[in-house]
């Protein structure tokens, strides 16, 4: 298999300004979310080395003599031997969508931009107070996996991966997504953070999703456009999937096909909502047209609640004056909606 060289989107703006009182509101945020603010307030399963007291129980052979705890024997006249809840520093692990889809945007940048900004604010906080943050890639061919590590040096290899760029138009990898979240699985061994960042316009990841869901914390970014959601009214349209190449034509003018269009994008949007809640994924949603470090930031602040961006509007029609024929909504979608 021939290995395409991803690309810089065309008319790709970047993450834009990350300023410092917003990353700092995130960085609450993102401590709260993974349960600590310091090294050593991170959680690990079980019992074992730590700070805080879970059990307090009468010596057994083959226990740790230090941590015989010498007022409760004395009081009972029984060793006692105290149990600690372990302590670890956290790792972050970042799924990152790069098909040929991500390269789409029609407000202030494209779903890539948004994606790589995520990806860079993620990395940063991830990797204070001591903590590791690696990435996996989806939907290049390359498969590339960056291990977990700390400090600046993870914090530069993970931005220099996320603005090489995505695959090009009609050379997505089948079921990129899912494979990526299977081998993720597979990696990250110890519970974590897992942040996955998508437009989620693929099948097949539901299952290693929750999968994932049920050994780490797991926060879904899905990152969509205005334009995704309404087809405008432009009259005759040639319009090209971007993930497959297939071409579809459209007559937009009948307020019925942009009706049906609509209506189809809301119900998959629904049902991607609907996937992530049973996954037990934490949802954000961003959009290319909105504050997307705030929305972030408020995204991570709230648990178990699906965030649409403030003034996000299902029915918004964005003018066809722009329209790019080569970063057209789902091609099935408008095959339906002309029927």
């Amino acid at each position: 298999m021939t290995v395409t060289a991803l690309r810089p989107p065309d008319g790709r703006q970047g993450p834009g300004p990350m300023p410092g009182a917003l990353l700092r509101m995130l960085d609450l945020a993102l401590v709260r979310r993974a349960g600590g603010t310091l090294p050593g307030d991170h959680l690990a399963p079980g019992a074992g080395t730590g700070t805080e007291l879970v059990q307090l129980r009468p010596y057994q052979v083959g226990d740790d003599v230090r941590q015989i705890d010498a007022a409760a024997t004395a009081r009972t006249g029984v060793p006692h031997v105290r149990l600690q809840v372990p302590e670890r520093t956290l790792t972050t692990w970042l799924v990152i969508d790069v098909s040929p889809s991500m390269a789409f945007g029609t407000a202030r940048r494209l779903k890539a931009d948004v994606a790589e900004g995520v990806a860079i604010a993620v990395a940063r906080l991830a990797t204070r107070r001591g903590g590791r943050a690696g990435l996996l890639r989806a939907g290049a061919a390359d498969h590339l996996l960056l291990p977990p590590r700390g400090g600046r040096h993870a914090q530069l290899a993970i931005e220099r991966v996320v603005r090489e760029g995505v695959a090009a138009d009609a050379d997505a990898t089948p079921n990129a997504l899912a494979r990526a979240l299977v081998r993720a699985g597979r990696v990250a061994r110890r519970p974590g953070l897992v942040v996955v960042v998508s437009d989620f316009r693929e099948d097949g990841w539901r299952a290693p999703l929750a999968a994932l869901g049920a050994r780490h914390s797991v926060v879904a970014v899905e990152v969509c456009d205005p334009r995704e959601a309404a087809l405008p009214s432009a009259g005759h349209l040639a319009l090209v999937d971007p993930e497959t190449g297939a071409l579809v034509e459209v007559d937009s003018s009948p307020a019925r096909v942009r009706e049906r269009y609509a209506a189809l994008e809301a119900e998959r949007r629904e049902a991607v909502a609907a996937d992530l809640r049973a996954a037990g994924a934490d949802h954000v949603v961003l959009d290319t047209g909105h504050d997307w470090l705030r929305a972030l930031g408020r995204g991570f602040d709230k648990r178990r609640v699906t965030r649409r961006p403030a003034g996000f509007d299902s029915t918004h029609r964005a003018p066809a004056a722009g329209l790019d024929s080569s970063r057209a909504a789902r091609a099935d979608l408008l095959a339906k909606a002309g029927r």
